[in-house]
């Protein structure tokens, strides 16, 4: 559960990063800042329930790895849909929010 709980926390900072430069309220935990591709596949695997590897142990930490890298390409798109001022900080603090999480890997989450 500890990968699970560093994933929302990884996928709720990422979004709060980039709403934060918008002038009007960009709403990033929609589907809308997912390619269609990926959503296809997000739909099938949450119809077909929890995968196993989120009660498996991850000691490289690939899949946060992975969620990571989802959440920095979601925070991306929505830059892309701010005002053309605020493109280049929007995207700038996605990136420094994704560098900050990754750095994080391997050390102990705080307890809440």
């Amino acid at each position: 559960m500890a990968i699970l709980t560093r994933i929302l926390c990884a996928c709720t900072l990422a979004g709060a990063a980039t709403s934060a430069f918008a002038q009007a309220p960009v709403n990033t935990s929609t589907d809308a800042n997912v390619n269609p591709t990926a959503a296809r596949q997000q739909a099938q695997e949450i119809a077909k329930g929890d995968p196993a590897r989120w009660y498996r142990d991850d000691p490289a930490e690939q899949t946060l790895r992975k969620e990571l890298g989802a959440a920095l390409q979601e925070a991306q798109n929505a830059c892309r849909k701010v005002p053309t001022a605020e493109r280049k900080s929007c995207a700038a603090e996605a990136r420094a929010t994704w560098q900050r999480e990754t750095a994080q890997l391997g050390k102990p989450m705080p307890r809440q």
